[in-house]
């Protein structure tokens, strides 16, 4: 049995969570940021990222392992390397100041590097590459996590899930790519685990290295690499890439992405380019075209036809903005009561008021 969702508007959503991180220390400006980050998982359908790690990001607020209000430290240490101590700071807030910065470095540099190490979790990864594209800028990011991936012909986890997120621009949205080396990400079979759902065969094993099904096996094991070999490769790859960029952690040393006992060691990397400075002539005309020139590619049977990487987390996010973001009613009553009753603007909340209980209950 799952347990029921509660619909809820998405503005809504981020004044709750806004007012739950004010009420643990942060300033209104960060904790937005923050809160909508989770609200963009939630909106997007990764609800492994969205509200329900509210509650872990308050742990580690009250261990005094996150620091709300955090200044990081940005180092020029050439023109287009910026070094970045995130101080502790949130995730996105550290991320999002630092790319601010490094974009506006690359359109006079071309490129511009971002290293940064000692911030927490960075949520999703698509809106940061997103927001770069929208100025007009190509934009790669990659993040280590906790060794949670298995190796190919290993069984214990040695590897992050390692995510890798790129953003091109084009018309009349850029092509973004948004995607782990793992299988699944380990928020997601936690959150598997609290809603009695099951893996899909071939996602994880189980601590004897066998592949398992059941979300609680899972925890005890590992996740599997996505493709295989070669997806192993790729996950070890941007391992040892961010750890020497960052001097961060590596391998079952990264600690603090999911507990709130460890400080957040892994590292994060950031790639600016303005295609404009190297080419001379923006793309994005050539790149649309192309676009639309795959997804007419005729389809094969029983597929509903060909789309580009983020257009189901696009057409979702669309649907939920218009119709309300279904959250989990366990991670919605905890978020309401972390806030003290009340949402950002002081208005007082009932945890069911009138929203929408659904019961996701398999037949119902």
């Amino acid at each position: 049995m799952t347990e029921p969702t509660v619909l809820v508007d998405a503005d809504q959503e981020r004044d709750v969570i806004a007012a739950v991180l004010q009420r643990h220390g942060a300033s209104r400006e960060p904790a937005v940021v923050q809160a909508s980050w989770l609200v963009e998982a939630d909106l997007r359908g990764q609800s492994s990222h969205g509200i329900a790690r509210l509650p872990m990001l308050v742990a580690r607020i009250q261990a005094g392992l996150l620091v709300p209000d955090a200044v990081a430290t940005m180092n020029w240490r050439r023109d287009s390397v910026l070094s970045v101590d995130g101080a502790r700071g949130f995730g996105p807030v550290v991320a999002q100041q630092a790319l601010e910065i490094g974009a506006t470095r690359a359109q006079t540099t071309g490129i511009a590097l971002i290293a940064i190490s000692n911030s927490n979790h960075l949520g999703i990864l698509a809106p940061y590459v997103e927001n770069v594209a929208a100025k007009g800028l190509i934009c790669i990011a990659l993040t280590t996590s906790e060794a949670l991936v298995h190796p190919w012909g290993g069984r214990d986890a040695m590897v992050g899930t390692n995510p890798l997120a790129i953003a091109v621009p084009a018309d009349p949205s850029p092509f973004v790519l948004d995607m782990a080396t793992g299988q699944i990400s380990m928020g997601k079979i936690i959150h598997y685990s609290q809603i009695g759902r099951s893996l899909e065969p071939g996602w994880a094993v189980d601590g004897e290295g066998e592949p398992t099904t059941d979300p609680q096996a899972a925890l005890g094991g590992s996740i599997s690499p996505f493709g295989g070999p070669k997806g192993f490769a790729l996950g070890l790859a941007f391992e040892v890439l961010v750890g020497s960029l960052t001097n961060s952690a590596l391998g079952r040393d990264v600690h603090g992405t999911l507990d709130a006992e460890e400080v957040c060691n892994k590292g994060d990397v950031f790639v600016c380019i303005d295609q404009t400075v190297v080419t001379g002539v923006p793309r994005s005309d050539e790149v649309s075209k192309y676009l639309n020139d795959v997804r007419s590619t005729p389809a094969v049977a029983g597929s509903a036809g060909v789309r580009i990487p983020g257009e189901r987390a696009a057409s979702e996010r669309a649907r939920r903005t218009t119709s309300g973001v279904e959250v989990a009613l366990t991670s919605w009553e905890a978020a309401v009561d972390l806030a003290g009753g009340v949402d950002a603007s002081g208005m007082n909340l009932d945890p069911l008021g009138s929203f929408v209980v659904r019961d996701q209950s398999p037949g119902s």
